[in-house]
């Protein structure tokens, strides 16, 4: 098998972390296909590193559904989960974000949450179902950290990796373009007015959850 990677430079970032996030966006565009084998050594000798990072990447990447493994037979590259347990997730979780950044966030983290949530309004008017996808991860991000729960964010930063690849090919619940952008208008005049009871309601509908 062809190399999948040039070796790491080393960064100020913790080297296992490094690990984890290039085998992970390997994972993510292709390089590492599912069911691929995964050999601790190869990738260690590929990335420039030793294998005690390479080993607790592949750790994390089990935890997080990425990687599966079979003891003293293979560790090896999982198949995606199904899509709508993960869009469930993410709905679910974004719902309880916004009503924590409702309640807490200071004027400037709200306003830099409007304004990627107007990226969103925008991509959902342009019925561009991968600009929504990168815009609400945008939108999320923003929100997730204004939401000022530190638990909250420990999941999502373990997990975006996985949550990503599951996302691809998603197409949006409801279909046409002007429907759903007025239901995201109307999620976005409830965020703006801290009505986090009703920006969350508004938002699991958006995502076909009642």
């Amino acid at each position: 098998m062809t190399a999948p990677f040039v070796p790491l430079e080393p960064s100020r970032a913790v080297l296992g972390d490094e690990v984890y996030e290039h085998l992970g966006e390997a994972i993510l565009d292709g390089r590492l296909a599912p069911g691929e084998r995964l050999r601790d050594h190869e990738l260690a000798e590929w990335l420039g590193v030793s294998r005690t990072p390479v080993r607790e990447a592949l750790q994390r990447l089990e935890r997080v559904g990425l990687v599966e493994v079979s003891p003293h037979r293979y560790t090896r590259v999982s198949q995606p989960r199904r899509q709508s347990d993960t869009i469930e997730l993410v709905a679910y979780n974004m719902g309880i974000a916004v009503r924590m950044t409702s309640a807490r966030a200071d004027p400037e983290a709200m306003d830099l949450a409007l304004e990627r949530l107007d990226d969103v309004i925008a991509a959902s008017r342009a019925d561009d179902s991968d600009g929504l996808v990168a815009a609400s991860h945008a939108f999320f991000t923003v929100v997730t950290r204004a939401s000022g729960n530190a638990a909250l964010l420990q999941f999502i930063r373990e997990y975006e990796i996985a949550i990503r690849r599951d996302m691809v090919g998603w197409k949006p619940v409801i279909g046409c373009p002007l429907g759903r952008t007025a239901a995201y208008e109307n999620f976005r005049d409830a965020f703006q007015g801290r009505d986090g009871n009703r920006a969350e309601t508004l938002l699991r509908s958006i995502h076909g959850l009642s």
